[in-house]
C-alpha cells in the first residue's frame, strides 16, 4: 500500500482518541498531560501510556466557561471544555506541569470537575540555578513515588534508564524527519509534520518509534511532486496545534519547513543525559535544555550576548533550513510568549531574517484575517 504510515498518522490525527480507547479495553493506563514539560520518560517507566492533550480549533467553547474566566488563556479554555465533554474520557490520570499560570491554575480545577482516577501536578522552577536542579530532581522523584503508589508497583532504575533510552529515540527520528524539510521542496509539508507529531504523542513510545520509521522512510521513497522555489517560512510560538493555521500558510505559496513550538521540535531537540541515576539526567534536561520563555535564563554581557543566549537556536535554525521569513504566532492572553515575542522578532530581523506577529484566539475564525495578513507579508519578503 502507498502512503500507510501517513495515512495511519492521518487516522489518529483525526480520531484522537481511539488509540487510547483500544490501549485501556486492554487493560493499558493512559496518562493525560499538558505542556512538553511533563516528563513522559517516568510516566513510560511506570508503564503507563503518556498521551499528550491538545485542544481543537474548531471546537466551540461550551461548558468551561461556567468554571474558569474567559480571559483564560483559549488552549486551556478549549483543552478543559473538551475534558469536560468526555472527550477525554478515556484518560485514566492526569499530569500537569508548573509552565505557565493559566496551566497552573487549571490543575486544581481539572481535578476536581473532571475527576479521572490519578493526578498530579509537577512544581517545575522557573529559574536555571543549582538550587533549583537540586529542587526540580526532588519533585521528579515525589512524582514518580506517587505514580509508584497509585499503580502498586515500584518503578525501578532499569525501567527509568530503558525509558530515557527509548524516549531519546523518538527525538532522535523525529529530529531525523525534519532534516527531510531541508531540501528545496521539502519532502514533507508543515501541516504533515504537526500531524505527526500530534499522532506520536498519543501512542507508546516503542509504537511510535516504529510508525516513525516507517514515516521516514516512506516520506524518502515517494515522489517528490511538491513545488519548488517556494517562500521557506519558521513559525514560532506556544501551543500551537492548529494543522488549519499551518495548512492556510502553505496555501498561499509558503513552506513551513521549521518551527519553533511546543507541539512541534521544542520537545525532540534535546535529548536526556545517560546518567547513573536517570533523575539526575531528567531533571537537568527539562529544566535547562527546553527553550521556553517560562524559565528564566540570567542575562550574560551585552544585549546582544543575551539574545543569542536566549534566541540564538532559533537563529541557528532560520539559517539551516534557509528560510525567507519568520511568521510569530502568540495566543490570545499568553503573556510569557508575549513579552519575548518582540525580542525574538527583532532578534531575527537583525539577522535578516524578516518577522510578522499575530496574535489569536485560538479558533478557525481567526484564520481568515490572518491569512489576509501573511499574504501580504508574503508579498514583502518575495
Amino acid at each position: 500500500m502507498t502512503e500507510q504510515a501517513l495515512a495511519t498518522v492521518e487516522e489518529l490525527y483525526q480520531n484522537r482518541g481511539s488509540r487510547a480507547t483500544e490501549l485501556k479495553a486492554e487493560g493499558k493506563k493512559t496518562m493525560g498531560y499538558l505542556c512538553c514539560y511533563a516528563p513522559t520518560e517516568i510516566m513510560t517507566a511506570a508503564g503507563t501510556v503518556p498521551y499528550r492533550i491538545t485542544g481543537d480549533v474548531n471546537e466551540n467553547i461550551t461548558v468551561a466557561d461556567a468554571h474558569i474566566e474567559t480571559i483564560t488563556c483559549p488552549f486551556v479554555r478549549n483543552c478543559f471544555d473538551m475534558a469536560l465533554r468526555g472527550e477525554y474520557k478515556f484518560l485514566d490520570g492526569s499530569v500537569v506541569p508548573h509552565t505557565c499560570d493559566n496551566i497552573a491554575r487549571i490543575y486544581d480545577i481539572w481535578r476536581y470537575t473532571v475527576r479521572h482516577p490519578y493526578s498530579h501536578f509537577v512544581n517545575v522552577p522557573h529559574t536555571i540555578a543549582t538550587g533549583s536542579l537540586d529542587f526540580f530532581r526532588a519533585e521528579l522523584n515525589t512524582f514518580k513515588t506517587s505514580l509508584e503508589r497509585s499503580l502498586g508497583r515500584e518503578i525501578s532504575t532499569d525501567e527509568l534508564r530503558k525509558s530515557v533510552e527509548l524516549h531519546n529515540q523518538t527525538r532522535a527520528l523525529i529530529r531525523e524527519l525534519y532534516s527531510l524539510k531541508k531540501s528545496d521542496p521539502p519532502l514533507l509539508s508543515g501541516a504533515e509534520t504537526m500531524k505527526v507529531v500530534l499522532a506520536v504523542s498519543r501512542l507508546p513510545v516503542e509504537e511510535a518509534n516504529d510508525l516513525l520509521r516507517s514515516i521516514i522512510k516512506e516520506v524518502k521513497d515517494r515522489p517528490n511532486n511538491h513545488p519548488g522555489g517556494r517562500i521557506r517560512v519558521l513559525v514560532y510560538g506556544p501551543e500551537v496545534d492548529d494543522v488549519p493555521f499551518i495548512e492556510m500558510i502553505e496555501g498561499v505559496g509558503a513552506d513551513v519547513v521549521i518551527d519553533d513550538l511546543c507541539v512541534g521540535t521544542r520537545p525532540y531537540w534535546s535529548d536526556v543525559e545517560i546518567t547513573p541515576d536517570p533523575l539526575d539526567g531528567i531533571a537537568k534536561r527539562y529544566l535547562e535544555k527546553l527553550n521556553c520563555p517560562r524559565t528564566f535564563r540570567p542575562r550574560t554581557g551585552s544585549r546582544e550576548e543575551d539574545m543569542a543566549n536566549r534566541f540564538g537556536y532559533i537563529l541557528d535554525f532560520a539559517r539551516e533550513y534557509q528560510v525567507k521569513g519568520v511568521i510569530l504566532y502568540i495566543i490570545k492572553y499568553c503573556d510569557i510568549y508575549g513579552f519575548d515575542a518582540v525580542d525574538v522578532k527583532d532578534y531575527l530581523s537583525e539577522a535578516g531574517f524578516p518577522g510578522i506577529l499575530l496574535e489569536g484566539d485560538y479558533t478557525s475564525m481567526s484564520i481568515d484575517w490572518m491569512k489576509t495578513r501573511i499574504q501580504a507579508f508574503m508579498e514583502m519578503i518575495t
